[in-house]
């Protein structure tokens, strides 16, 4: 007999079968344009799960950290290490100002009021959406900047991309790859290995400083789930990137822009229900 969730608390769907599915769909939507997919993933678990907000991002930082594991070794079969050492000083730059960032927003994100962190998340949905379009149309072009100029603006976009990954739970790809290659003219396929290199010690500090609230229990709570959500994420994202180029760019990114924004006016919805 099922008992029903406490007032003011949403039930978790607990589907197995279906968390499968729906980690593997997020693999694949985000493995067909080279990322990981927790864009997508968050907006499935607060809405199809029923999952918190925070709750949620934590899940989905969990998550992201296991596909950046997996997709490190076979990102650096495609460029090698020694193609990505001499850019040691754009990694440095950034991690100066996105693991304060991931500190920050993760510090945030557990003090929120939960009406609140739904907004802030349809919010980063959109400009996340605006971000996958202009990752994905024309060519990016890097800016001439002084050195010095360089090294203030990386410490400051890193900062602000911990911020947002720290609270949405991702990786922040969408965003470190464009200001890689902005910033440091570096080419758009060195810039997604780097992305990566810059993303897992930023995850790890959030994930650190997300360990200390009580919310974090739920994935001790939902450890059976979670480990078949990563399942299906890795398995989408390895399929994901063997269609890579399937279906042409010109209309699956326009796709999952509008996906992106439609979640995030279901995602703004939840504020009014807590």
């Amino acid at each position: 007999m099922q008992t029903s969730p406490a007032p003011g608390r949403r039930a978790v769907r607990s589907s197995l079968p279906l968390a499968f599915v729906a980690g593997a769909a997020v693999g694949v939507l985000g493995g067909m344009i080279g990322l990981g997919g927790a864009e997508f993933r968050l907006p499935l678990l607060i809405m199809l799960f029923g999952f918190a907000a925070l709750q949620a991002v934590i899940l989905n930082k969990a998550l992201s950290l296991v596909v950046v594991l997996t997709a490190l070794p076979a990102r650096l079969a495609a460029v090698p290490l020694s193609t990505l050492l001499p850019h040691w000083s754009v990694v440095v730059n950034l991690l100066v100002g996105s693991l304060a960032g991931a500190w920050v927003g993760a510090s945030w994100a557990t003090r929120m009021r939960s009406s609140t962190l739904y907004r802030i998340l349809a919010v980063l949905l959109v400009l996340i959406s605006f971000a996958l379009i202009g990752n994905h149309v024309g060519t990016l072009h890097h800016i001439n900047l002084p050195p010095a100029t360089i090294l203030i603006v990386g410490v400051i976009a890193g900062f602000f991309i911990g911020i947002v990954a720290a609270i949405m739970g991702v990786a922040g790809g969408e965003l470190l790859i464009p200001t890689i290659a902005l910033l440091f003219g570096t080419d758009i396929k060195v810039a997604g290995s780097l992305s990566l290199v810059v993303s897992l010690p930023t995850m790890l500090v959030a994930f650190a400083r997300y360990s200390r609230d009580g919310s974090f229990t739920v994935l001790r709570r939902h450890a059976r789930l979670t480990a078949v959500l990563a399942a299906g994420s890795v398995t989408g994202t390895v399929l994901g990137g063997l269609l890579l180029g399937v279906v042409p760019e010109t209309v699956l990114v326009p796709f999952l822009a509008l996906l992106l924004l439609l979640s995030s006016i279901k995602v703004w919805r939840h504020a009014t229900s807590e």
